[in-house]
């Protein structure tokens, strides 16, 4: 079964979102949306680069209980994760369930501007954190 259809972004975990934001845009990245996420304790901003190709998702902790709080303090700064659009979260993390994966949630969560998303361990997948996200008009 496939059910990726494209890398939607890459998460990059950074202490200083504008100090961030000003490099990535001096590359002449655009920011294309920005949020912040209390359930998941950060905030995002997503920029895209001239293309609309590809996409980057800084991630700042709100507090230090956050993941990307512990991120931080245990990796630095850095890619936090590798993430795919797929048409049906749940139906993607069912499928991974039944080859052995671990998805960190049981049911999908909200994500960036109204995504659902959920995220398999990086144990199983090489080290990488993978996000699957379910765009909100999808």
């Amino acid at each position: 079964m496939s059910f990726v259809r494209r890398v939607d972004h890459v998460g990059i975990a950074v202490p200083d979102m504008a100090a961030a934001v000003a490099r990535y845009k001096s590359w002449g990245f655009a920011v294309v949306h920005e949020e912040t996420n209390e359930a998941q304790g950060v905030r995002e901003v997503m920029l895209a680069a001239p293309t609309g190709e590809t996409q980057l998702q800084l991630l700042a902790p709100l507090n230090e209980q956050s993941p990307i709080a512990k991120f931080l303090d245990k990796r630095g700064p850095g890619v936090q994760q590798l993430a795919f659009t797929v048409d049906d979260v749940r139906e993607a993390a069912s499928a991974l369930r039944a080859q052995g994966a671990t998805m960190l949630y049981e049911e999908p969560a909200r994500g960036t501007a109204g995504s659902l998303v959920n995220f398999v361990h990086p144990r199983d997948t090489g080290g990488v954190l993978i996000e699957l996200v379910q765009p909100h008009s999808a």
